[in-house]
């Protein structure tokens, strides 16, 4: 493929170009609206105008989303994670689409990638990459993953960031906000402003793979030996491209539809790697969607992409594990204390009505074996929107800074643990590596 000037850049950089392309998508829905009334008019049933417009917004978003990369396609994925959460109708169109865009991408040409590879390695790079697939095994929001061998025969998965990803980035991420009111009656309701404007503030960490080669050394040293978990080690890192050991295995989504008991064990291996991995390493996987989870060949859980993370190295905090505790219990006013000393809630919320509001979010620490399902994530979605419909307790409950990654992977976990129907010892996770949570001996 060549490499000539006329090729079109890989991330239109513009702010204009690319908010251009994001404000198609409320475009295409007033478009779509008008055709919707003309099909009414013209007798088509109700359910089947709703249908289709359904489908073609799916189709419209996964291609808007997909061809920009950068935030817009990180959006995309961060919402494939609650995709469990919305109601049936509006989910079903969008679940594929939203899925493939975990890594499925439009890919950047070859001869783009190698210009990166020339750029950040240096014009002799051939020696350190003697063998590289030209197209890639995986396309994401920021870079690409290509299939290649080290020098030494080594296998390893080469990763190439996007040239113009760091602006695209914060351009999209900023117009996705203002974007985001059309969008939300897409979704049934999801807050897609603070989504975005949670993505926003991780933008310059992701961008840069030095850090992020720095985090995954640290888990896949902190993981070596591990019966259950294998994170590839790091050979070369630059800004722009990161070379790391290649994971053979399938997708976590690939036990959708397996016996039950597959699934259980990939939902606890799951769970189990997100909640250990502060005492691990001192890092939280703070990025749950499910492309980043392999499960290979040998039975363990493959882990990749550590651009999003929460440095903890004194492990997580055992406030939380005591206020679950706490809450599991029915304990409200120790609950309570405990919730206006962390600055969760004013002394404004009463003991009773907090703990009623959250006894569905601690629901699965309550049982030896809890079953994640999309109804019951439905549910939980819809009690938590009338809630804050209501003005009730729900709009009173703010996240301390610290909590806010630790706050998202518990809710992407229960996500994907919905989107796989499964059954979790969930609480055996909490007891094993949540600090503060396991009952004190008498």
């Amino acid at each position: 493929m060549s490499g000539s000037s006329s090729e079109p850049p890989v991330l239109p950089s513009g702010s204009f170009g690319r908010a251009s392309k994001l404000l198609g998508l409320p475009l295409g829905a007033a478009a779509r609206a008008g055709a919707d009334l003309g099909r009414r008019l013209l007798g088509t049933p109700a359910e089947d105008v709703a249908a289709r417009s359904r489908e073609a917004a799916a189709e419209q978003l996964f291609t808007v989303l997909g061809e920009l990369k950068g935030g817009a396609m990180k959006f995309g994925q961060a919402l494939s994670l609650f995709e469990a959460m919305l109601p049936e109708d509006v989910a079903e169109p969008f679940r594929d689409r939203l899925r493939a865009l975990q890594d499925s991408a439009p890919p950047m040409p070859a001869a783009r990638a190698q210009a990166v590879l020339k750029a950040e390695l240096g014009p002799d790079w051939r020696r350190l990459l003697p063998e590289l697939d030209q197209r890639p095994a995986a396309a994401a929001s920021i870079g690409q993953v290509h299939r290649g061998r080290l020098a030494d025969g080594t296998e390893v998965a080469v990763k190439i960031q996007y040239p113009g990803a760091d602006v695209a980035l914060a351009s999209d991420l900023r117009q996705l906000q203002r974007l985001s009111g059309v969008a939300t009656t897409l979704t049934g309701g999801l807050d897609l402003v603070a989504l975005s404007k949670e993505l926003s503030l991780r933008v310059a960490e992701e961008v840069d793979y030095t850090q992020e080669a720095s985090h995954q050394a640290a888990m896949a040293a902190g993981t070596a030996g591990h019966p259950r978990f294998v994170v590839p080690r790091v050979h070369h890192a630059t800004r722009r491209v990161l070379i790391s050991d290649w994971i053979e295995g399938r997708k976590l989504t690939s036990v959708i539809g397996r016996p039950q008991a597959e699934r259980n064990q990939a939902a606890i291996d799951y769970v189990s790697f997100l909640f250990s991995g502060p005492e691990l390493a001192g890092i939280l996987h703070a990025d749950p969607h499910p492309g980043n989870f392999l499960l290979t060949a040998d039975g363990r859980l493959g882990v990749v992409d550590f651009g999003l993370v929460s440095r903890l190295p004194d492990g997580l905090p055992a406030p939380m594990g005591r206020l679950i505790r706490h809450a599991v219990d029915g304990q409200a006013e120790l609950m309570r204390a405990g919730l206006i000393e962390e600055g969760f809630i004013g002394p404004d919320v009463g003991a009773a009505e907090v703990l009623d509001y959250l006894a569905p979010f601690v629901e699965p620490a309550q049982v030896a074996a809890f079953s994640f399902n999309r109804d019951w994530a439905r549910q939980q979605f819809q009690r938590v929107q009338d809630a804050m419909a209501a003005k009730s307790v729900a709009t009173r409950i703010s996240l301390p800074p610290d909590y806010l990654l630790i706050y998202r992977v518990w809710l992407g976990g229960i996500a994907v643990l919905a989107q796989l129907d499964v059954q979790a010892d969930f609480a055996s996770v909490l007891r094993a590596h949540l600090p503060g949570f396991a009952p004190e001996p008498d």
